[in-house]
């Protein structure tokens, strides 16, 4: 899974950029999700959701054709980023906004730029050609999420040094030794926390080796599921 944001100042054409990526995306045969950041609430006023909201619901899901969570607080961008890999599996999440965070972006305002801008475009100027040429560069220089080992196997003083290596087309993801090792994560107050494939091999084989002896349904293969552990600590 890759990840690259849109950012830019207001009106300058970031949503019609997404749309306009995502399309490209999927027409090349990717499965694609979408997180679009912004300022304001996304619960209209005097909607069931809203007053679900102000009775003091801290979650409130929404089900139906569609399904939608609503969280009373902020959730950070890797938890975002977690869940919905969790949920969809994603080959490519497009980024509307967090103009700060450390994954390779594209720029819709010529003076908003930094070491993760892969380039700066004018949407109102741009044709189908251009919105291929982007997304063969989404392909190349976009990159998954960073594991924050800063092993240093790759060649690089830490990941966000070589991440900028991708953004730049001089290194590929496929050179991250850690990119192998995500078969365990690990998060505390919503942080991913880097974890070395000695600890994760430690992991796995502790919990697989305990779930083993539970009961488990005869027609679920305990070696071919994803197993989730929550520890709940107060």
């Amino acid at each position: 899974m890759k990840i690259v944001g849109v950012i830019g100042t207001k009106n300058t054409g970031k949503t019609t950029l997404v749309t306009k990526i995502v399309q490209e995306l999927t027409n090349r045969d990717y499965k694609v999700a979408t997180i679009k950041h912004t300022h304001h609430d996304f619960d209209l006023e005097g909607k069931d959701t809203w007053k679900h909201r102000e009775a003091g619901a801290e979650l409130v899901v929404g089900s139906g054709l569609n399904t939608f969570f609503l969280v009373k607080d902020q959730i950070e961008l890797d938890r975002i980023i977690y869940i919905i890999e969790k949920i969809t599996g994603p080959d490519y999440i497009v980024i509307e906004g967090l103009k700060h965070s450390n994954y390779s972006k594209i720029s819709t305002t010529s003076k908003l730029k930094d070491d993760f801008t892969i380039c700066n475009v004018n949407v109102f100027e741009m044709g189908k050609k251009d919105i291929r040429t982007i997304v063969d560069m989404i392909e190349k220089r976009s990159y998954g999420t960073i594991p924050y080992s800063d092993c240093g196997e790759c060649g690089f003083e830490n990941c966000l040094e070589m991440a900028g290596a991708i953004v730049k087309g001089e290194a590929s993801e496929e050179e991250c030794k850690m990119r192998k090792f995500k078969e365990v994560e690990l998060f505390i107050r919503e942080e991913r926390i880097p974890l070395s494939p000695f600890v994760q091999d430690i992991l796995k084989s502790t919990v697989m080796g305990m779930v083993k002896t539970l009961k488990i349904e005869d027609d679920m293969d305990i070696n071919k599921e994803n197993v989730e552990l929550f520890i709940r600590n107060g």
